[in-house]
């Protein structure tokens, strides 16, 4: 499964570069987010792929959902697609996008790549562990390295969106005394901690499920685990929310090795 999400994500991640090199035409969607043609690419790339190799896998992706396309996946395993994580980066000629793909299992995201196009970069998550890709300029993978959580010491390091830095966000760092922070765009933020350059990412603003399940798989499979503000592990198929809409996350805090 994953060598299949790795193909489906590199392929993706070249029609983006195309777009992204061209220059985007910007649109709105229904909640006042940006979306692009690259987005919409990237996400038909992602779905031929997935129906072709697993199309007995239910798959909710963005642009599907926002488009009211949403498959019925209670109680079944899932694929979960955000074909171009960071919207606003890759707008503002950045290069912190990337291409999201998890597998969901009883509300686990158990495999998972988030691959940067921009930066010739990809991490993996599954049952076997952790890994960082090189990937070329032909779109070819070069080089996979075992990756692994840090264990948490008294100087933390944090990652924190820079498009969404909260209030909150500043009150928990000062809480925990952490002083030293690192402003990075989508789902990286969680593959920073997964290669041991950062102990803890808080988020206090809105989520989708599709925004993290990559991340969140490849930094469970590091060793990592990411927490609602109960303490418990942030579940993923939440349809039929009372509170808020289907797949939406609430606040988290993703963290590297901690003692038990």
């Amino acid at each position: 499964m994953l060598e299949i999400f790795e193909k489906a994500a590199i392929a993706a991640g070249r029609a983006i570069l195309d777009v992204y090199q061209a220059g985007a035409n910007v649109k709105l969607k229904k909640d006042a987010s940006p979306v692009t043609e690259a987005d919409e690419r990237a996400e038909e790339i992602i779905l031929a792929a997935l129906t072709a190799n697993l199309p007995d896998i239910p798959v909710v992706a963005e642009e599907s959902v926002a488009a009211g396309k949403m498959p019925d996946i209670r109680g079944k395993p899932f694929i979960l697609v955000d074909p171009l994580d960071g919207t606003k980066e890759f707008i503002n000629r950045r290069e912190d996008f990337t291409v999201n793909i998890a597998y969901i299992a009883k509300g686990i995201p158990v495999a998972g790549i988030v691959y940067a196009p921009a930066k010739g970069v990809a991490y993996v998550g599954s049952a076997a562990g952790a890994e960082k890709l090189s990937v070329t300029a032909d779109f070819t993978i070069a080089d996979r390295q075992a990756i692994s959580a840090r264990q948490s010491g008294p100087d933390m390091v944090a990652v924190a969106s820079r498009s969404h830095y909260t209030p909150e966000t500043e009150a928990f760092l000062k809480q925990n005394s952490i002083s030293s922070s690192t402003a990075i765009g989508s789902s990286l933020k969680f593959c920073l901690i997964a290669e041991g350059l950062a102990d803890v990412y808080p988020r206090f603003g809105r989520t989708m499920e599709w925004d993290t399940a990559a991340g969140d798989a490849v930094l469970r499979a590091a060793g990592g685990v990411t927490l609602g503000l109960d303490g418990s592990p942030l579940p993923y198929g939440k349809v039929a929310q009372t509170h808020d809409a289907d797949f939406a996350n609430p606040h988290f805090i993703a963290w590297g090795k901690r003692d038990k």
